[in-house]
């Protein structure tokens, strides 16, 4: 079977892309140049939002076996003097499951994202390069090249998240704009190291420079980082990342170990002019270079494929080919925070020698929704705590015929959801997507009773409110009047064949 989608990259972004449309039944090739998975701790930190599509895409678990919650972080300063941050959030929400950040390995989600595709049936063809393509207003022809043999396959869309260099967007005549920051560089490494226990990210402050070692869960590694300010010796050889942590911890207890995997990082801030050029479309690093400062990069090309998966795959199965122009509008805006986000915080690194450790709901990205994009529809006005493109917050305490149940168990699987705190929904939009009625007590499929009253709560709900929830975890549309036909009608534009029902 032809590819409807050929996706060009099998970092975070492409695997997770390849899980939206696996779980859909879309057919696509996932294709990757590099041999073999990459190694590299790299991008370390998944964010709570991203724990979330995580956890929709049936994979949280893997992830947060071989991760550490909430590591604490110890900052020693030029004088000892030993300070500490970090550690788990004190107040629970009830509407966020995951309140808190995960370190592990980035080859660690590559891993489990490869894990749970094979479980959908689908693989990465690696030592597969893209080389170039052709498109028309049907498809898109790309070469590609394998062993030395040439194959050339057409499909209807072109996906690239084939990173920073992506050839792609090059060949799309999509500009990459920013700028690459010679001055700024840093060594990154993944190295094991004898005296230094492994119960918190040490980060050492000095007048050379900031110098950090986190431990890698379930590994016996560390990823070393050190800034190499101008003049300063970059090279990548044991003996120079020795006498770097040497200078900068003042001990020589500490011993290193040959790298597992070694870098020379610079600081390159770039955001691609436009995420579509008719069938081709750009998500992660393609589209969008980040300072790792803040942790933000992995974690914003995984929800472009978030928000990207579920439009594609509507369009595939029928829907109207519009949908896709939300994905740029929605998504590169979120890009442009994120970047202005983690260059303020490489800002304070330098300044400051020391990561910021300062988290809010922009830094954790539960913050980041869409209000205002052409898919956001409410009758509530602009004082309401919440609204439709923002984020759905979870509930506990949910009661069905088959037990309790949170409500991301009940949104889990990529579709759209309906929550009615009133009117019984109509039987067509039953069909169409997955309902639920709040009732005092429930006695059939398709009733749950709030019995915690944290719904209610999360959502502002009256006697009347009906939500409707996007597949990727955002709001698509709240009445608080309780209209039904507006719901009808949003799903006729947006999914194949819509609700049939009378708007």
């Amino acid at each position: 079977m032809a590819p409807a989608v050929l996706i060009a990259g099998a970092g975070p972004t492409g695997l997770t892309l390849a899980c939206e449309l696996a779980r859909s039944g879309v057919p696509f090739r996932l294709v990757e140049a590099a041999p073999g998975p990459q190694p590299g701790s790299r991008g370390k930190g998944v964010q709570p939002r991203t724990l979330e599509v995580f956890d929709d895409l049936g994979l949280v678990d893997r992830v947060l076996a071989h991760g550490e919650t909430a590591m604490p972080i110890r900052v020693i300063g030029p004088d000892g003097e030993v300070g500490s941050s970090g550690g788990r959030t004190a107040a629970k929400n009830p509407g966020i499951p995951y309140p808190d950040g995960v370190i592990t390995p980035e080859w660690r989600v590559e891993e489990a994202l490869r894990s749970r595709l094979a479980e959908l049936g689908g693989e990465v063809e690696f030592g597969t390069e893209l080389t170039g393509f052709e498109q028309s207003e049907d498809g898109v022809a790309a070469t590609l090249v394998r062993d030395g043999r040439t194959e050339t396959v057409t499909g209807r869309w072109l996906v690239g998240c084939d990173g920073g260099h992506s050839v792609v967007r090059k060949q799309a005549g999509i500009a990459f704009e920013g700028e690459t920051r010679e001055q700024v560089r840093a060594i990154v490494a993944d190295v094991a190291v004898d005296g230094l226990d492994r119960d918190a990210w040490h980060m050492w402050r000095s007048e050379a420079g900031l110098f950090t070692l986190c431990p890698l869960p379930s590994t016996g590694l560390f990823q070393y980082q050190a800034g190499v300010a101008p003049g300063q010796d970059a090279g990548l050889g044991l003996a120079n990342l020795q006498a770097i942590l040497e200078r900068r911890t003042g001990r020589t207890d500490l011993r290193l170990h040959e790298p597992e995997w070694v870098s020379l990082w610079r600081a390159n801030v770039r955001l691609a002019a436009r995420y579509r050029e008719g069938r081709v479309l750009l998500a992660g690093d393609a589209a969008h270079i980040h300072s790792p400062a803040g942790g933000q990069g992995m974690n914003t090309g995984i929800q472009d494929a978030a928000n990207l998966g579920w439009k594609l795959a509507a369009v595939e199965h029928g829907a109207a080919p519009e949908l896709l122009d939300s994905y740029e509008s929605e998504r590169l805006p979120v890009a442009a925070g994120v970047l202005a986000l983690s260059d303020e915080r490489l800002r304070q690194t330098l300044e400051q020698r020391s990561i910021p450790t300062h988290r809010d709901a922009s830094t954790t990205q539960l913050g980041i929704g869409y209000r205002g994009s052409a898919l956001a529809r409410d009758d509530r006005d602009e004082t309401a705590p919440l609204r439709a493109g923002d984020r759905a917050p979870d509930a506990p305490g949910l009661s069905t015929v088959d037990g309790e149940r949170r409500l991301f168990d009940l949104t889990r699987g990529g579709h759209f959801t309906l929550l009615s705190f009133g009117p019984a929904p109509d039987p067509a939009i039953r069909t169409a997507i997955r309902a639920f009625r709040v009732v005092a007590e429930p006695a059939a499929d398709g009733e749950i009773a709030d019995t915690g009253g944290h719904l209610a709560e999360a959502y502002g709900a009256t006697a009347r409110t009906v939500v409707l929830i996007r597949p990727d975890g955002h709001l698509a549309l709240i009445s608080d009047a309780g209209d039904l036909r507006a719901v009808a009608g949003y799903l006729d534009r947006t999914t194949a064949g819509g609700t049939h029902a009378t708007p």
